[in-house]
């Protein structure tokens, strides 16, 4: 059993906030939200950027989200099969990168990308900043609850958000990718026995809220057949801006 933190302040966004961020260029000025890891390890993340050549890759602890510039070249490819797990997998985010001959897809699931330049963002009372002292809490409702890929370190990301009932936590949602001019909103989840409740939404609002005041736009993934989470999102403000893919790949061996 985990201890229950003891800190309980309700967390609002600090003052202070920096504007916009610049359009990103790399690679031809490609939209950051065409390649979001990219973007992100190129931009604002630069600094959690593990470097095989031009193939990307943030510390497995923190989230195990690899990145290919947007038309990798064949050393490229090479550069990422460095980074491949021990049966030779990657995990690649929302990429419809064509395989190079000898690679091959293992998980192959269909995603949306929805955007939330709608969305009527605001912080709410009931949320507390959940901090390191929270991981072990944290990873055990994503156990329960299947968000995604949450790891010890992807706290590190930027703000989470939770919500407590007699001192357990119950609901969640955080920050994870950040490119410039967008910050996903990511790991929301509820537990199951608090579920209609309206949790979910209030939390993607609350973690909205701080990226607003950074002058950036939230954006998030969910899976295509994922109705009930679509149906939220567009309630709260975000609409569809592009399918995708969550693929895991197979490097030759």
């Amino acid at each position: 059993m985990t201890q229950t933190p003891t800190h309980t302040q309700p967390y609002a966004p600090h003052e202070g906030a920096t504007g916009p961020a610049a359009p990103h260029a790399e690679d031809g000025g490609f939209h950051p939200l065409d390649h979001p890891a990219y973007a992100a390890l190129t931009g604002p993340h630069a600094h959690f950027a593990e470097r095989s050549g031009r193939a990307l890759r943030y510390p497995t602890a923190v989230t195990p989200w690899t990145a290919l510039p947007p038309e990798p070249s064949p050393s490229d490819w090479a550069g990422l099969a460095a980074f491949a797990a021990p049966d030779g997998t990657l995990p690649l985010l929302g990429t419809d990168f064509e395989l190079p001959e000898g690679w091959e897809t293992t998980v192959d699931h269909a995603g949306v990308r929805m955007v939330g330049d709608a969305v009527e963002a605001s912080p709410d009372p009931e949320a507390v900043l959940l901090t390191a002292d929270d991981v072990p809490e944290m990873l055990d409702l994503v156990a329960r609850t299947q968000p995604g890929p949450f790891t010890p370190r992807t706290i590190e990301l930027g703000t989470y958000l939770g919500i407590r009932q007699d001192g357990a936590l119950i609901a969640m949602a955080g920050e994870r990718l950040h490119l410039p001019g967008y910050t996903e909103v990511s790991a929301v989840c509820t537990d199951p026995d608090h579920r209609g409740k309206g949790l979910a939404g209030r939390l993607v609002k609350a973690v909205a809220a701080v990226v607003q005041e950074r002058g950036e736009t939230p954006f998030l993934h969910t899976g295509e057949g994922n109705e009930s989470a679509i149906r939220l999102y567009e309630s709260l403000g975000f609409h569809l801006r592009n399918t995708t893919r969550f693929r895991t790949v197979r490097a030759p061996r």
